[in-house]
């Protein structure tokens, strides 16, 4: 009975010691003072930050134990955790985002300074040469270049139908010139331009002319629509970040962010790998939207090819002025030839009673031009060149590969967000060794640890925008080819039409809502299987 006694008083010696030893010594181990501090420095108020850890029953998503978050304060990590993350993502794609908007920009401005420029150009040297003669027929040219401006900015252009009507209005003008004593119809004009083809009265330099301006605007128009789609995709899977935060993402931030301030270590970084399995999580959605992403880029720079070389469309717009008074000075050299044929085959025209001008018309296009030396020719306001400017988009868009897929290890980034050493960071619990990584993309997260992501319900605004991936890298693969694509929605029907380069052959398919999934392989997008799919891409047609 003593002995039991002495047992018992010996038991409650030692635990008197060691409550003593954990307020002497541990207490101010753990203290919060630096949790106070780290917490103040966001901002927040330090009311009901306590001193000294406190029991964590309380705590919902960091671990419960002894800790320095009261409830209300992990309610409010919680909240600046996504805060947070809204901010790395839209820092960390910043800069390829502003790529797309800084050189779409660029490259509208100087295409729309290059049509102006070659515009002005040809009224300059005309009115020069042609004088009055030019002023009164100006707005066949000027129609030429609003159609081209037209065409261009999206505009339903027809390039090869728009630069036939200028040449037949232009031989028509002409040939009533040469023809000054006659008097001509309407319906003796028309005839007058179905001779267009046989006769050929401007030699082959409406053929030329309008195989390298289509080829040429085809690829400009289809790679600035690119740059337009590509800043839109950007900045609307950007914002899917902000406005799409699963709650599943948001409490495996605060784990990451801000638990390691519940646990006392405020200034313990998140394991490298543990990092990558939270934000591949979080971003799983967005990594799917890769391999959609990186043909785009591919299909962009292969149609930026297009816009170096010999026929680009500086070598093709700047000279455009000689072109064409090449072209009247083969009418004029064979306007007789021409004269007699058409007489032959529309009939002898009505004498109009007044006579030619007493000035000739061989006087009034005896004037040619001179070809421009490369210095010589005129030059943009930005001061740059398309050869200069392509290149620069072509690194950025190099540079853009593989961003979506890249987005979680560029905010993980060693040093700056996690931390170098894996044997001294925060791995959701306690400081210790980081985790395995998981894999990326939405099907890969089954096997996350950090992250529960239902990969059944993929993002639906992430797939509309790889539908919109999709169309347009149709779009661009055509565009190398030469072969122009035009989406035009209306009510009953959708048209798909195809324009060759030298419009040898024209097809035109009219696709009625109905008869749309049995010709989708022709728009190459075989992966339209569900009726959401099919609305999605509907869709499409209206924003590109």
């Amino acid at each position: 009975m003593y002995a039991m006694r002495r047992l018992q008083l010996a038991l409650c010696t030692l635990s008197v010691l060691s409550l003593s030893y954990y307020a002497a010594g541990e207490g101010k181990a753990r203290s919060c003072n630096d949790v106070r501090q780290a917490y103040s420095a966001k901002g927040f108020s330090l009311a009901n930050v306590p001193h000294q850890e406190i029991s964590g029953e309380h705590l919902r998503v960091c671990p419960q134990g002894y800790t320095c978050c009261t409830s209300d304060m992990e309610d409010t990590l919680h909240l600046q955790s996504k805060v947070e993350f809204e901010s790395l993502v839209e820092q960390t794609s910043h800069n390829m985002r502003a790529t797309f908007v800084s050189r779409h920009k660029k490259f509208d401005e100087f295409f729309l300074e290059l049509l102006d420029t070659s515009e002005r150009s040809l009224n300059s040297m005309f009115t020069q040469t042609y004088g009055k003669l030019y002023i009164q027929n100006s707005e066949i040219f000027q129609d030429l270049f609003t159609e081209l401006k037209r065409y261009y900015t999206g505009g339903n252009v027809n390039l090869e139908e728009m630069l036939n009507d200028f040449w037949s209005k232009l031989l028509e003008r002409m040939f009533q010139l040469l023809n000054s004593q006659y008097h001509f119809t309407d319906d003796y004009l028309e005839c007058v331009s179905k001779y267009m083809d046989q006769l050929k009265p401007f030699g082959d330099v409406p053929r030329k002319l309008k195989a390298q301006v289509t080829r040429a605007f085809i690829a400009a128009r289809t790679f600035v629509q690119g740059l337009m789609v590509g800043r839109e995709v950007a900045n609307r899977v950007a914002k899917v970040s902000h406005v799409n935060v699963a709650p599943a993402c948001v409490k495996a931030l605060t784990k990451m962010l801000y638990c390691p301030y519940c646990r006392g270590l405020p200034g313990l970084k998140p394991c490298h790998n543990y990092c990558q399995n939270v934000m591949r999580g979080c971003l799983a959605n967005q990594a799917d939207l890769d391999a959609e992403w990186n043909l785009f880029i591919d299909a962009m720079l292969l149609v930026a090819d297009r816009l170096q070389g010999p026929l680009n469309i500086e070598a093709v717009i700047e000279p455009i002025d000689i072109k064409i008074s090449e072209a009247i000075m083969t009418m004029q050299d064979n306007s007789m030839h021409v004269s007699a044929k058409v007489f032959q085959g529309c009939g002898q025209p009505k004498p109009s009673g007044i006579g030619r001008s007493a000035r000739g018309i061989s006087d009034v296009f005896s004037g040619r031009f001179k070809h421009f030396s490369h210095d010589e020719r005129p030059t943009t306001t930005s001061g740059t060149s398309l050869d200069r400017l392509v290149i620069d988009i072509k690194e950025k868009l190099r540079e853009s590969r593989r961003f979506w897929s890249k987005l979680p290890d560029d905010i993980c980034a060693r040093g700056l967000f996690s931390e170098l050493d894996d044997e001294q960071c925060w791995n959701s619990h306690a400081r210790a060794r980081s985790v395995a990584t998981a894999g990326e993309g939405l099907t890969n997260q089954i096997n996350n640890p950090e992250v529960e992501i239902d990969i059944t319900r993929p993002d639906t605004l992430i797939r509309q925008q790889i539908m919109a991936l999709r169309v347009m890298t149709n779009k661009l693969k055509n565009a190398y080819n030469g072969n122009d694509i035009v989406f035009q929605d209306s009510s009953k029907s959708i048209l798909f039409k195809t324009e060759p380069r030298y419009g040898v052959k024209k097809m035109k398919l009219y696709l009625c809502l109905g008869l749309m999934a049995k010709n989708m392989y022709t728009v190459g997008l075989k992966s339209l299987h569900t009726p959401a799919e099919f609305l999605i891409f509907l869709t499409i047609f209206q924003r590109i």
